[in-house]
């Protein structure tokens, strides 16, 4: 059952108004604030007909056990990327259009959140539009084996300490912030 569009705005709004950087980052908290302008400014704001640019919700897909992040060649930017990309008006919130995104781009089932809501937000330009995108981290169930997807030219993972060598600086950011963020949050159980 479809949640509405405007159920996912609400959440949208909701998340970047209580949202804070752990580390309190100035840029991070720039962005919160562009975020929510745009928000107010562009009824359409969520969604990728809106030219001025859209919210987009990602997710580093971790292994925390083997200290890996698993990684998309992307089809059309050709660059290592996290999982993610535009919401859809079925998503209720934004948790769950970057924890569905991950899913379909990964192919793996069981996927789960970290706990704490985003851990961080990147704004770039890509081919449509300024995505302004919300990241989260999801964790990877023991065992994880990924399938490839139309979006993807490539799935692999990489420790930690790799990304700097394959990844632009946004996705070694993120890295960074979901190791800061797996010091402080215990792994969510997987049977809530």
């Amino acid at each position: 059952m479809s949640a509405g569009p405007n159920a996912l705005r609400t959440d949208a709004e909701r998340v970047l108004t209580r949202w804070r950087a752990r580390d309190g980052d100035v840029g991070q908290e720039r962005l919160r604030q562009e975020y929510l302008h745009h928000l107010a400014a562009h009824p359409e704001g969520m969604w990728k007909g809106c030219s001025a640019g859209h919210l987009t919700a990602s997710a580093l897909v971790v292994d925390p056990a083997a200290g890996k992040v698993l990684l998309t060649l992307h089809r059309k930017l050709k660059m290592w990327l996290q999982l993610g990309g535009h919401c859809e008006p079925e998503d209720a919130t934004l948790s769950e259009a970057a924890l569905r995104e991950a899913t379909e781009e990964s192919g793996i089932a069981g996927l789960t959140l970290l706990p704490g809501g985003p851990v961080a937000l990147d704004k770039h330009r890509t081919p449509c539009a300024w995505h302004l995108d919300v990241q989260y981290a999801a964790l990877a169930p023991e065992g994880a084996v990924e399938v490839l997807s139309d979006e993807s030219l490539e799935l692999r993972w990489f420790p930690f300490e790799e990304l700097a060598e394959v990844a632009d600086a946004s996705v070694v950011r993120l890295a960074r912030r979901t190791e800061a963020a797996l010091a402080l949050s215990p792994r969510p159980d997987p049977l809530v």
